[in-house]
């Protein structure tokens, strides 16, 4: 019915194809929720790093990623105290 994934997201060696993979396993309308405990910025800042615009959970990114991969993202919080991004199978 849904996948919860933390910290995922980044370290997914084919996020294409494991995300693909995904949509394959959950029911059609399965949830997908790409969270971490801290937002892209503040992550960024505490690993002493910038952000760059191939950031993967970049929204901008990460939308195209996600329907390409049989998901439509239906909503993307990006704050200092939390990342998220949740997805419908479709």
């Amino acid at each position: 019915d849904a996948v919860f994934a933390a910290g995922l997201v980044a370290h997914l060696p084919d996020p294409a194809g494991n995300l693909r993979e995904l949509a394959r396993v959950v029911r059609p309308g399965g949830v997908l929720a790409l969270f971490h405990p801290i937002g892209r910025a503040a992550l960024a800042a505490r690993q002493g790093r910038q952000l760059t615009p191939d950031d993967l959970r970049a929204e901008r990114n990460l939308r195209p990623l996600l329907a390409g991969s049989g998901w439509d993202m239906t909503a993307y919080v990006d704050e200092d105290a939390r990342f998220l991004a949740l997805a419908r199978a479709s």
